[in-house]
């Protein structure tokens, strides 16, 4: 005769493969009713799934939107399906009371259109997974937001950040700097309608059509992987050459911390960004200046105020015939064109009504170098040494 003891475990085995069993069909009913994707539903039972809103579109007019199959239109607020059809083949555009699609004004000022499938849903011609948020903005102009899996999220930005050609730990590397990124955006804008931007204030993401096999690969094992110091997710910026020492985040933003205060980096002088050179007008200078706010025109000399320990400007002095203004070389550089002036590492010489520019590295310089994360990976160092060596005292963590 069985022991009281074993008659409770017996039972208590009995509720726990009912439990998963209920589970499993809930989830079933769910895909079939078309709640949930079958994507979705995999997610849903994964314990390391997470959700990034993702800005696509913003401040549009109108816009076109398709689903290639059977998708719901869903109002957020109360979680009640508005509509529910077989295929969506639309111009979204603003109404005076709400949202105009598919034939129909909806009185909303969000929608969520959520398809069921693995379709996804093109937006601009561009296919993205997940469900898609149409938010009419207080100006009556349009944006959309694309909710999509961590993991998918940045299957759909490392092909537009670093080469899928690349050497695998260095594809890794970036998928872990990428991801630490996003968690950490997703902690500071849950006041937002959006967590991120598509664009390169944030990172680049394309959608499905950016997804690659090496890079989708790289991703994959590193899965969940984030970067944390003293048990927190971090900013983990990267920039795409340091040109010899990487930068102190606290000289640029408001973010004081070991892994981000810069290392010495030889592994990137071979990349193909190490030395830029640019030739400027100095009209086109001051009427970029003159419309920021920086009224000056007739610019007589740029000249460095004060260099860091990596070597970038932190200041400048720019005189003219009639004034002086200071700047700091970071709102320098974007105010021309972070593509224009690609670092603030440079130095600057007038000629003849030209500023002619020598630089060193491009991008802000902080934490990740990823050139020089390429070269390491070429020389065999795996992706945790790499995040090791440009993050440091940072710990690779499993996310949350």
């Amino acid at each position: 005769m069985a022991s009281p003891l074993i008659n409770r475990l017996k039972t208590f085995k009995k509720k726990c493969v009912i439990s998963a069993i209920v589970l499993a069909l809930s989830l079933l009913f769910a895909v079939l009713a078309g709640r949930l994707s079958a994507q979705e539903a995999a997610d849903y039972n994964s314990p390391t799934a997470k959700f990034i809103r993702v800005q696509v579109l913003d401040e549009a007019g109108s816009f076109p939107l398709r689903v290639n199959g059977p998708y719901e239109i869903i109002d957020p607020l109360s979680n009640n399906i508005l509509e529910r059809q077989k295929s969506l083949k639309t111009t979204v555009t603003s109404s005076k009371k709400g949202i105009f699609l598919g034939g129909k004004n909806f009185e909303f000022q969000k929608l969520l259109i959520k398809p069921v499938g693995e379709e996804g849903v093109l937006l601009n011609a561009r296919r993205f997974r997940g469900d898609i948020y149409i938010i009419k903005k207080k100006n009556s102009k349009l944006s959309a937001v694309n909710l999509i899996e961590v993991e998918n999220y940045i299957k759909g930005i490392l092909y537009n950040e670093a080469s899928h050609y690349w050497p695998l730990e260095a594809l890794k590397a970036q998928a872990v700097a990428c991801r630490t990124f996003a968690l950490y955006q997703i902690e500071q804008n849950s006041a937002k309608d959006y967590d991120v931007t598509s664009d390169i204030y944030s990172q680049v993401y394309g959608g499905k059509a950016s997804e690659r096999y090496r890079t989708s690969r790289a991703v994959n094992e590193t899965a969940g992987e984030v970067l944390t110091f003293k048990g927190k997710i971090f900013a983990a910026y990267y920039h795409a050459t340091c040109a010899g020492h990487t930068e102190d985040a606290s000289l640029l933003w408001d973010n004081d911390i070991a892994p981000l205060k810069g290392v010495p980096c030889f592994f990137c002088k071979e990349s193909p960004h190490f030395k830029w050179h640019q030739v400027l007008l100095l009209d086109k200078i001051s009427s970029k200046l003159s419309a920021s706010g920086q009224k000056i025109k007739d610019i007589q000399k740029i000249e460095a105020l004060e260099k860091d320990r990596s070597g970038r400007i932190l200041n400048l002095r720019i005189t003219s015939a009639d004034k002086t203004i200071n700047i700091p070389a970071k709102d320098f550089r974007n105010i021309i064109g972070p593509n224009v002036i690609r670092s603030t590492n440079f130095s600057i010489e007038i000629a003849d009504g030209d500023a002619v520019f020598e630089g060193l590295g491009w991008g802000h310089g902080v934490g990740l170098c990823q050139w020089g994360a390429y070269f390491m990976a070429k020389r065999g160092y795996d992706h945790k040494r790499i995040l090791e060596y440009y993050y440091p005292q940072a710990v690779i963590s499993k996310m949350q």
